[in-house]
């Protein structure tokens, strides 16, 4: 006799085809590697990301760091410059003194803007390698 506490005891025993049964459980199959791969790229792409602002935190770093020195050298100069005009004695050796100190600048700002130029190119190419390394194990090349 049914229970009378139990709603589900006068349900009848439900026997699922063989067909059904498995082709449900290939279905949670395929779905739970489908979620494994999602959330090995998910954590793949956060490390990515993770790499990109790092190596751009530490490339704004050195480039920060490389600006205030030459702020540093170039106002060290400039005071030097300075001070030697208050020594010149004659118009022509305070011309010599300005002509010296302007082409030392024109050789110094060359050199600084090479660095910067340099340390950008390093930066770049140190922010892009995480992308370029996640990228290429995600889309790994037709053999």
């Amino acid at each position: 006799m049914a229970d009378s506490s139990d709603p589900f005891s006068t349900v009848l025993p439900f026997q699922l085809p063989e067909q059904v049964r498995a082709f449900a459980e290939k279905g949670v199959s395929q779905a739970r590697e489908s979620y494994s791969k999602l959330k090995d790229a998910a954590e793949s792409n956060n490390e990515t990301i993770e790499a990109v602002f790092t190596s751009a935190s530490r490339g704004a770093t050195d480039y920060s760091t490389k600006l205030f020195d030459f702020v540093k050298t170039n106002t060290a100069a400039n005071f030097d410059f300075a001070h030697s005009l208050f020594g010149a004695k004659t118009l022509p050796e305070l011309m010599e003194l300005w002509t010296s100190h302007a082409k030392h600048q024109v050789e110094t700002l060359t050199s600084q803007t090479k660095e910067l130029t340099e340390l950008t190119q390093k930066v770049a190419a140190d922010t892009v390698e995480p992308i370029k390394a996640g990228a290429s194990k995600l889309f790994k090349p037709a053999a």
